[in-house]
């Protein structure tokens, strides 16, 4: 009975974390770029016991018999990004980009390290520089003259500006894209952002549109890859999951209850 109870609470922790998941997906379904997660589940260790200590018969050799396991519920192990290609809306912003395809966009961190999103909702600072929704620069370093008029990004990644008074275009830089063999080993930074780990391998960079890598597409926005519909359908079975646990908890309550009457 005590087993049950613990059994249960666990299965009822391990339910809260699918429902605080599938509350994240939800709040995050307008967000830019993010991708939807799912959790992982694992079982508990098993304790082996012999049929002949719970009454059963010994085996010939006087042996304890077939042994009985019993498990001792389940919990949250991972959390497991899921990468899958969003759909694209049409902004008309001229600094906004979405990839279609594979790859990230590069920004620079404060400390210089490099982080990688699919939000390409950028725009010019103060200085000039191409930033990210958090002020954070291109890791291409992009700048933006003053004077430019327009702004056109190739599907291959070349930023090129239209100048005032004659006319030109300048070439301001190219926006080189990442790759990561196991992309599910990203480690979420939070704001839209991607940190590279062990598990994610080392980035490999390569130019949009070159193999393997997505293309560039301005003026459009990647959206967020959430499935309302396939996200209240794992709401209800983590709250039906919740229930019957917390109910097989009161069953072992009501279990010890009886077994004290009778020691009474």
């Amino acid at each position: 009975m005590f087993r049950a109870l613990s059994t249960a609470a666990l299965g009822m922790s391990a339910q809260q974390r699918s429902v605080d998941n599938v509350a994240n997906n939800l709040a995050n379904v307008g967000t830019t770029g993010y991708k939807r997660s799912t959790i992982a589940f694992q079982d508990l260790f098993y304790e082996n016991i012999a049929s002949s200590k719970l009454g059963g018969a010994a085996n010939r050799n006087g042996g304890d018999g077939p042994m009985l396991q019993v498990g001792h519920g389940s919990r949250a192990v991972a959390t497991i990004r899921n990468f899958m290609q969003g759909s694209v809306a049409e902004t008309g912003n001229a600094l906004d980009m979405a990839i279609s395809g594979s790859g990230f966009f590069q920004v620079e961190m404060p400390d210089g390290s490099i982080g990688y999103s699919r939000d390409g909702n950028f725009s010019r600072d103060s200085t000039g520089m191409l930033v990210n929704n958090s002020g954070l620069p291109l890791a291409a370093q992009i700048e933006i003259p003053t004077d430019a008029v327009a702004i056109e990004v190739s599907q291959s990644g070349t930023v090129t500006a239209l100048m005032a008074g004659d006319n030109t275009k300048v070439e301001l830089g190219q926006i080189e894209l990442a790759k990561f063999a196991n992309p599910g080993g990203l480690e979420a930074l939070g704001d839209n952002l991607f940190a590279e780990t062990d598990a994610s391998g080392l980035a490999f960079f390569g130019n949009p549109g070159s193999e393997g890598f997505g293309v560039v597409r301005q003026g459009y926005l990647e959206q967020s890859n959430v499935d309302i519909v396939n996200e209240m359908v794992r709401l209800i079975e983590a709250q039906r999951a919740y229930e019957t646990n917390s109910k097989m908890v009161q069953t072992a309550e009501d279990m010890m209850s009886v077994t004290n009457s009778i020691k009474r």
